[in-house]
């Protein structure tokens, strides 16, 4: 048993003979015993004095049940709350029987300590069991105690006791929900009514999502946040983009009439109405300003999870403020069967504690409709919940009845509190129906005939809510009238001005801090050379150490090899163009982030981009060194993942285009677990979304001997995928031309992914080394003519790409040729 903190694991299976044992050195000597086993010791001999409890012989089983009474209720009483709209949930437990705590019918009327729960000292036993009912059995059922931080769980514990997880709403507030609940619905309906078999996906049976968002951005903003960044699914989309982003019905309705979205008449292909982002500036009730943005998002439902992380991670990382992680707040929303079933959200949820990928915790909602398209539950996924994902990163779960709007607010202020406060992941399991089809083109009658029987039947989150609080005196049902009267109104005008909605142009020009970059791109060059200073600078940064640095036994010697190579200037080879691009950017003031798995040393043992300490185990970036006002140089190995991390990076860099972001594979043909990121964003997202980026991918190529499965990046895949000047390809053969085609990818007015298949044989190749005039005196060349060739005897020209070159070259020389001349193509997209 350990003696700090407070053992609830070990009376919460009734440890009578421990206890008596405690008992007995508390009473020889309090002090020797633990802080809060002092406290309940004191509580129990405060209520011996006044007759409230039996003398302690043959007792302590009841004080151990007393305990495990509360701890077992606040682990399982999740199992039978009242969370299934439709009247489904399990109501009994037998582990919550009062014989398990050995009680019985007849010790309800007794007194007894409160246990550990928070705001209870005495009480009767039934009492008791009415207040752990009431907090965690109603339509807010917790799961929280797999969390093994305590100020985590005692945090918890005091939110949620005290006030048996039900909050003190004024009725005003209690109106202005009613209104909420309203807007959402009655915008469903209109559109259902007016737009017939048109898509929207709706809302409808999840109506309480609205005012839980509403919630979650107050209870965040009035605990420092100012910027919200949203990514969710096409479920219910249209209603939270108006009613939540605030784009007006008029706008909404133009789209429903025809009338294209802005971006979509500046050219590129466009995207339907149910995946476009949007954002608006909020004043919360607080008089903060929080900026929402919503982002674009393709059909693949859950692969936005790590693009947002990644652009809530570039925006906190802008701000360099101490408080950066609170100030900007990510929320994703999930539908339950993606949640349960799509593996990138294991992996982004993995990214929540790691130092690269980190942003302060996600507020994580799922909008659970109990199906799937036209899955049940239990074919869909094999844990009790849909939530379970998040037990395996200790995140705490509210699950919530859809149809108590008042419980949705309190778990969405809870779960916002607990983000900002410990800035981890928290989430929200919105426990709802589906009023319609996957679409409403669909007919669920054939999958799920006795759902929808009852769904039919069941009446709205609205109806329901207007009733109780009317019943209860806190509005007239003249206030009913008078919202749904208003409602009407604005969604009528709105439909008459939408027929001659003119949408807002966007400008052609970026804004922001794309201020001044373009779609076009004109010059597709750029001047790049370093001047003979930079390069002496940054080559004495990489080949020296810190004073009190031990290096690996064999450090010192790669170092002296290193040196002797910079000094010559002769031979460069890969490692040390890649690392001269990267010192030379931050050196001009332009961060570079290079992440991917094994990256720091690379795959192949050729960067060494940082150095452990052999004793230590300190971490030095040699790069992050040579200058006080240089900028930063950031490298971190990733987790062991393509499409979680691949996406977070692409969303770093859709928000920052000052940064030079990498992506590196640990082989080429790793590339296809990130296939969808690829399609969805890295291709398509400028023509979609006119969202640009500059992200290079290094994807190690090359037919090495060793098989097809680490042979090839699939160069096709790429090239197929080029179109309207969407992406850039190379397959370079020198270091100078790797070093040209990374800083040119910061020094153009437009930003273009760059795919790059970076060798693995010519790492070391004694023939694929540039020289130090190269990068002083060079550019990148898109080919590279045959300087070795006499015009005059060649009959034969070969072009290739890549390593293949050095092959050909070879042969030529070994076959005494004089009449080929080989042509190296550099850029093939």
């Amino acid at each position: 048993m350990p003696s700090g903190g407070f053992p609830l694991d070990a009376i919460a299976r009734g440890n009578a003979e421990w206890i008596d044992r405690l008992y007995k050195n508390y009473r020889a000597d309090p002090g020797s015993v633990d802080e809060q086993w002092r406290l309940v010791f004191a509580g129990y001999e405060f209520a011996l004095e006044r007759g409230i409890a039996t003398a302690p012989t043959g007792d302590e089983p009841r004080l151990v049940g007393i305990f495990d009474l509360v701890h077992t209720y606040r682990e399982l009483g999740h199992a039978v709350a009242d969370l299934d709209p439709l009247g489904h949930s399990p109501r009994e437990h037998p582990l919550l029987n009062l014989a398990e705590f050995g009680f019985n019918e007849g010790d309800l009327d007794r007194h007894f300590s409160g246990g550990s729960f928070v705001g209870i000292e005495q009480t009767t036993l039934g009492d008791l069991v009415k207040a752990l009912q009431e907090t965690y059995c109603r339509t807010i059922g917790v799961e929280f105690l797999s969390i093994r931080d305590k100020a985590q769980r005692d945090w918890l514990q005091q939110q949620m006791e005290p006030c048996r997880n039900r909050p003190a709403l004024a009725p005003n507030e209690r109106l202005q929900l009613l209104q909420r609940l309203y807007a959402a619905e009655m915008f469903e309906q209109y559109i259902h009514a007016k737009y017939v078999g048109a898509k929207r996906f709706s809302l409808e049976g999840g109506e309480a999502l609205i005012p839980l968002l509403d919630a979650v951005i107050d209870t965040v903003a009035a605990n420092g946040a100012n910027e919200v960044v949203i990514g969710m699914p096409h479920r219910g989309r249209l209603n939270v983009l108006t009613h939540v982003l605030r784009k007006s019905y008029e706008a909404m309705l133009a789209e429903f009439e025809g009338v294209a979205p802005a971006h979509d008449r500046l050219g590129g292909t466009g995207d339907v109405k149910y995946h476009l982002g949007y954002s608006h500036d909020y004043e919360a009730p607080g008089g903060q300003r929080v900026h929402l943005a919503l982002c674009y998002n393709p059909s693949h439902l859950e692969i936005i999870n790590p693009v947002v992380e990644g652009m809530v991670r570039a925006k906190q990382e802008r701000r360099g403020t101490p408080s950066r992680r609170q100030e900007v707040v990510p929320v994703l929303m999930h539908g339950d069967a993606a949640f349960a079933g799509q593996g990138v959200v294991y992996e982004t949820m993995m990214f929540s504690r790691i130092e690269g990928y980190a942003t302060g915790g996600t507020v994580h909602v799922i909008v659970n409709n109990q199906v799937g398209f036209t899955t049940n539950p239990d074919e869909g996924r094999s844990t009790t919940y849909a939530s379970d994902l998040a037990k395996v990163i200790e995140a705490p779960v509210f699950h919530v009845n859809a149809d108590d709007p008042e419980a949705v607010v309190h778990a969405g202020r809870l779960a916002a509190a607990f983000r900002q406060k410990f800035a981890c992941d928290v989430v929200i399991d919105l426990v709802c129906y589906r009023r319609h089809g996957h679409n409403e083109l669909d007919d669920p009658t054939f999958t799920q005939p006795q759902m929808y029987a009852q769904i039919k039947k069941h009446p709205t989150v609205t109806a329901r809510y207007g009733q109780n609080i009317v019943a209860e005196g806190a509005i007239v049902e003249g206030n009913i009238a008078e919202i749904k009267s208003e409602l009407r109104s604005q969604l009528d005008r709105a439909h008459e001005d939408a027929k001659e909605f003119v949408p807002r142009q966007t400008p052609e020009a970026f804004g922001g801090l794309w201020a001044g970059f373009t779609t076009q791109a004109k010059d597709w060059q750029a001047k790049t050379r370093i001047t003979a200073k930079t390069y002496d600078r940054i080559a004495a940064t990489l080949t020296s150490l810190p004073d009190d640095f031990r290096p690996h036994a064999r450090l010192p010697a790669q170092l002296k090899q290193m040196a002797d190579m910079f000094a010559k200037g002769e031979a460069l080879n890969w490692a040390a163009g890649e690392l001269l691009a990267y010192g030379s950017l931050v050196l001009e003031g332009v961060p570079v982030r290079l992440s991917g798995q094994d990256c720091r040393r690379g795959t192949f043992s050729h960067r060494h981009a940082a150095f452990r300490d052999a004793e230590s185990g300190r971490l030095y970036i040699p790069l992050n060194h040579i200058d006080d006002k240089q900028a930063e140089f950031e490298v971190y190995n990733s987790p062991l993942n393509e499409a979680g991390v691949l996406g977070f990076e692409w969303g770093y860099g859709s928000v920052d285009p000052n940064r030079l972001v990498i992506w590196e594979a640990q082989f080429g043909d790793f590339v296809n677990g990130a296939q969808v990121v690829i399609d969805q964003f890295v291709a398509a997202g400028e023509s979609k979304w006119r969202r640009g980026n500059g992200i290079v991918l290094l994807l190690p190529h090359g037919y090495e001997g060793q098989g097809p499965e680490h042979s090839s990046a699939r160069p096709e895949r790429f090239l197929q995928s080029c179109a309207e000047e969407n992406m850039q390809v190379v397959n370079c053969t020198t270091p100078a031309q790797i070093f040209h085609a990374l800083r040119r990818q910061v020094k153009r007015d437009f930003r273009k992914p760059l795919i790059v298949l970076s060798p693995k044989s010519l790492l070391r190749h004694s023939k694929a080394v540039s020289g130090r005039i190269e990068f002083t005196n060079g550019d990148f060349l898109e080919s590279i003519d045959d300087a070795t060739a006499d015009k005059k005897k060649v009959k034969r020209l070969l072009l290739c790409t890549g390593r293949i070159y050095y092959t050909l070259a070879a042969y030529r020389d070994e076959a005494e040729r004089d009449d080929i001349a080989i042509v190296r193509v550099e850029q093939i997209g």
